[in-house]
């Protein structure tokens, strides 16, 4: 019994391909590789599928897919801004007394509730109290 690769070759291969030139990679836009990942998240999707259907490794799926967790987490802690209601004052009203200490400078509501947020607040202490303000039963 002998080992078939071994045996000499009974005939010349008939297709030779010969690359040359130099090889390099595939450059992908940020918004294909978002479109991409987004097809690999849609229910019932297969990884191996979508990454095969788009010339890719289900590695390199994953790795995009890990990427863009990663972006969205880092990005879920930065304040957004928040639509601003300007009411007129009414001219009716009398002024009331005078304060001794200087009124807030920004009043924000959030989950039912009025947060009054001094001048010269820095903002991670702001938003860690609108993160516990949403956050409360």
């Amino acid at each position: 019994m002998s080992d078939p690769e071994l045996l000499p070759i009974s005939e010349p291969p008939r297709r030779l391909e010969i690359l040359t030139g130099v090889g390099r990679r595939r450059t992908w836009s940020a918004d294909a590789k978002a479109r991409i990942v987004a097809e690999s998240q849609a229910s019932g999707a297969s990884v191996c599928a979508v990454a095969r259907r788009h010339g890719l490794t289900p590695q390199q799926l994953f790795t995009w897919r890990r990427e863009a967790r990663q972006r969205a987490s880092s990005t879920a802690g930065t304040p957004a801004f928040v639509p601003v209601v300007l009411e007129p004052a009414a001219t009716t009203r009398p002024k009331p007394p005078r304060r001794t200490r200087p009124a807030p400078a920004v009043e924000i509501e959030v989950a039912g509730l009025l947060v009054r947020v001094p001048p010269g607040m820095d903002a991670a202490t702001i938003a860690a109290v609108l993160q516990a303000a949403k956050a409360r039963p």
